[in-house]
């Protein structure tokens, strides 16, 4: 099949092509508003500063790199069930199965950010700064850091960061396309009936030498 063959084929099935898109389309707009509830992400920001030693410039750029080599292992710590459960229970929650952490760390840098994305923003806001605290405090406990100290504390976000409803949309738009046109062409596939002199000669390899009119309203 060729592309104008294609395009001739969807046209005469235009009506199908139109309306399957366009169903599929709202039918996730409709669950994007009644299933999908909106999240709402927090973040918060922190400094790592390792053990020093003032006695010399040279000392000084050793705790830098330190604090580097540390913020992966701080990162890590983030992510341990003590912290989340100490952020958990000064919170007054069972856990923190309903948000989602997120941890940036970079190696040339001595800030790690969180960003907590959870059902309400308040309690978005709350976690992140809450995990903020709790990693200081285990981070000093077993020696890992000198302090972890809070640059941004994380503010309840005013929008809500999803979920992303266009997106979805025009992914089941496109998607309703996509499956018109596979409608289309196997429809036409299963269709062995022959429909005009030129696939005559096609199938038979002969020539047309004359066509019988059909006859409207006669006997």
């Amino acid at each position: 099949m060729t592309l104008l063959e294609l395009f001739q084929l969807l046209k005469k099935h235009l009506q199908l092509v139109v309306a399957l898109p366009l169903a599929c389309a709202l039918i996730m707009a409709i669950a994007s508003f009644a299933v999908m509830h909106n999240t709402y992400t927090a973040r918060t920001s922190m400094y790592i500063l390792a053990a020093s030693s003032p006695e010399s410039q040279s000392a000084n750029y050793s705790d830098l790199t330190a604090s580097q080599l540390i913020a992966n292992d701080v990162a890590t710590l983030l992510k341990s069930d003590r912290v989340e459960a100490e952020a958990a229970r000064t919170l007054g929650l069972e856990d923190l199965s309903d948000y989602e952490v997120s941890v940036t760390s970079e190696t040339t840098t001595r800030v790690i950010s969180i960003s907590v994305t959870g059902p309400d923003a308040e309690g978005a806001a709350a976690v992140a700064n809450e995990m903020a605290k709790q990693v200081s405090v285990v981070a000093q406990d077993v020696k890992m850091a000198d302090s972890i100290n809070v640059i941004d504390e994380a503010v309840a976000p005013e929008a809500p960061s999803g979920p992303n409803r266009p997106l979805y949309v025009a992914v089941a738009l496109m998607g309703g396309l996509f499956l018109a046109v596979a409608v289309v062409v196997l429809q036409d596939m299963l269709d062995t009936r022959i429909r005009g002199a030129e696939e005559v000669e096609e199938l038979l390899g002969i020539t047309v030498v004359g066509r019988i009119p059909a006859m409207k309203g006669g006997k």
